[in-house]
């Protein structure tokens, strides 16, 4: 298990009453980017393509969080 912290720089957003966020972990963010085959070879060139799996803990033992700044009005 591994510790990530992730910098998304500084943005805004106004949720309403209701609204929901949603976060998506890929290992992939084609075509804005070259796709990542997950072997380590060179992109140019790479033939093999092996499958990534994410997991996201978030039990007792585990958990997970998101911290999101919150600006008052």
């Amino acid at each position: 298990m591994e510790k990530y912290e992730l910098d998304l720089w500084a943005t805004s957003n106004v949720f309403k009453a209701g609204h929901r966020l949603r976060v998506e972990v890929s290992s992939s963010n084609f075509p804005r980017f070259n796709r990542n085959l997950n072997t380590g070879e060179p992109v140019p060139g790479a033939t093999k393509a092996v499958v990534a799996n994410q997991t996201i803990y978030h039990d007792w033992e585990r958990p997970s969080h998101i911290t999101l700044p919150i600006i008052p009005r």
